[in-house]
This record gives C-alpha cells, structure tokens and sequence, in this order.
C-alpha cells in the first residue's frame, strides 16, 4: 500500500513536471520564433507538438486517478 502511494506520488509529480516544462519550452519557442521571424507553419508545428503533450499529460492524469480511486476504493 505505502508502495503504491509512493508510485502515485511520482507519476503526479512527473505529470506536474511535463506540464510545467511544456508550459514553459512553449513560450520560449515562441518568443525565439517571433524573434527570428520563423513562418506560421513552423509555429502550428510547435502548437501541435504543446497539444500532443498537454493531451497525454491530462490522459495519464486521467488514469492515474482512476487508479487511486481502485486503490482507495479496496481498502
């Protein structure tokens, strides 16, 4: 039991972590492309590339809660 809550606890701090950095290499990006002018396909690249991240982090905050929730759930 204290094993699982030790796993939950690092899979919510590495969601937290790639949400965090995904937030944050977003903006950096698109502060360098305006900087150097890069075109809009460039840009939708990066737009879609935050969308795949920001939609597995909230796919594995999804299972991860519903795993909790079997484990709460049992005892």
């Amino acid at each position: 039991m204290a094993a699982d809550k030790q796993d939950s606890g690092r899979q919510g701090r590495f969601i937290a972590k790639l949400i965090a950095g995904t937030g944050v290499l977003y903006i950096v990006l698109q502060l360098i492309a305006d900087q150097y002018g890069w075109s809009h396909r460039i840009r939708g690249l990066f737009d879609i590339a935050a969308l795949v991240a920001f939609g597995y982090a909230l796919w594995m905050t999804i299972k991860l809660w519903r795993a909790t929730r079997e484990t709460d759930g049992e005892s």
